[in-house]
This record gives C-alpha cells, structure tokens and sequence, in this order.
C-alpha cells in the first residue's frame, strides 16, 4: 500500500471513529434527556398529591478569629463517600461536655516557648488517645500557642466539629463552642511550614486559618486521614505543625462514618471530642 493510501485509509479510520464517538454522545445525551422528563413528570405528580418542599441548608457560621472556613472543599471535587455510613459506630458515644464558658486568652503566647524542639501531646478522645508530635523548630508560633492551650486544658470536653470526605480528607477541631467559630481569644500569624505543593500528607497536623488571612489562626486545626492536596489562597498555604504519632486509626473510624447529611463536608456522623490533653517536651 502507497503512503497516500495509507493516509487515506488512517484517516478514514479516524474519522469512522469520531462519528461513533458523535453518535454515542448523542444517543446518551438523548438518553438523559428522556429520564429527566420522566422524572420532572413524577415530581410535578408528586407535588400536586402530595406536596414536596426543598430545604437547602447554610450554616451561618460567625467570623471569629478561630477560622473554621479552612480548607474548604469544591463541590466538584470527588474521591470518597460522601453518604453517612449504616454500619454501627465503633467509637463510644462522647460523655464530656463542652464547656459553658470556654476560656479566652488576651494574646498569644511568644513563640520562643516552643523552645526549638519537639513536643508530644497526647490527646485522648471519646475514641480513644491520639498522640501528636509538633515540631517547634519548623513552626514555632503554631507549636507554641498548642502547647500552650494543651497545658492550660483549653480543648478538654471540646468536640471534633468537621469532618470532609470529598475533595481533601480532615477531621477539623479545636473549637470549645463546637461550631466552628470558636477560638482563644487571640489570633496569630504568619503562616508557617506550609508545604511549596500543597500536598498534606496523612498523619498531617496543620492550623485551620481564615480564607486570604495568614493571621488569623487561633486554636483549631485539622488532622488529615488521607493524603490530601489543599490549593493556596491568596495568603498561602497552611500551617503544618506536627504529625500523628499513633491514633490515626482513631481518626479514620470516625471518617468512615461520613459527614453528617451526606454532605461530604459537616459534622461528623460518628461524634468524637477531646476528653484531656497532656504535653511532654521531646
């Protein structure tokens, strides 16, 4: 065969091919068409008989200095289940309670007092203990104000409030109140340690911030159960102060429950709080 026939019969192939793409782009597109008027049918049925109301639900989270916006998950972003899982909670149903008047600090504490070294702060759960090592030496703002709140018992009784399963993958806490928009009293910045690209590896301990804000981190922070890419804002990434040492487990029976709604971005449908913390310097 000459190279023109050769050309010719490639790009009848090619265009053969392209047709049936065409063809079955169509037939589905037309496939969809016929459910979606189906269904409007039903629905339309549904609401004469019946009535049918939609609820769509916001929260209306404060803009305290505590950050809880941070990371924030894309709508189109999906890799894991979303759905709240049936399957019995393996965790005790939390006991501790929040406490009534969280307490509040006027300023953070310096960042010398992270002394350039590593700290261990275990952090026993309703779940059981999660052991953190932060690193004082590559974030010591961030260390040193955990240490801080660690010591003064700031997080006992507080709930886990956040929990994301589509997109990026953390367990969010450190806020007294539970919702989110609790913090210490004070704010701090700069960012610190934040990774060049934006991959949080599982096991990652990092500050919750403000969107555009890298001064606004306070005493929440999440835990990150599977490795996740998180896109900088305008003010850069996020904090990573530590690692989990041991518990990670804990935290990935309380992701396997899902998000609260199916949402894949809301309260844990597995609870889990803070029931004490103890600092030891490394």
């Amino acid at each position: 065969m000459s190279p023109s026939k050769r050309e010719r019969e490639y790009a009848r192939r090619r265009y053969n091919k392209w047709q049936d793409r065409l063809t079955t782009r169509i037939q589905t597109r037309r496939r969809r068409r016929r459910i979606g008027l189906a269904l409007s049918a039903v629905l339309a049925l549904l609401a004469v008989t019946g009535g049918i109301v939609v609820l769509v639900n916001r929260d209306s989270e404060g803009t305290d200095e505590a950050a809880a916006q941070t990371p924030s998950v894309s709508a189109s972003d999906s890799a894991s289940p979303s759905a709240t899982s049936t399957e019995p909670n393996p965790c005790p149903t939390p006991t501790v309670k929040p406490p009534a008047q969280p307490l509040s600090f006027d300023k953070a504490p310096d960042k010398s007092t992270a002394g350039d070294r590593t700290w261990k702060v275990t952090m026993t759960t309703s779940c059981g203990p999660v052991v953190m090592e932060l690193d004082g030496t590559k974030a010591p703002q961030a260390v040193a104000s955990t240490v801080f709140l660690s010591q003064k018992k700031f997080y006992d009784g507080s709930p886990c409030h956040r929990l994301t399963t589509q997109g990026i993958f953390v367990l969010q806490c450190g806020d007294p109140t539970g919702k989110g928009t609790g913090g210490p009293g004070y704010s701090y910045g700069p960012i610190e340690n934040a990774p060049k690209d934006d991959v949080y590896p599982a096991g990652t301990i990092a500050m919750a911030r403000q969107g555009g804000k890298g001064d606004s981190m306070g005493s929440q922070f999440f835990l990150v159960y599977k490795e996740s890419q998180i896109p900088s804002d305008a003010a850069g990434g996020y904090t990573i102060m530590g690692k989990i040492t041991r518990g990670l487990d804990i935290v990935q029976k309380i992701a396997d429950g899902g998000a609260s709604g199916g949402s894949g971005d809301g309260a844990p449908s597995r609870p889990i709080s803070v029931v004490s913390t103890a600092v030891a310097a490394g």
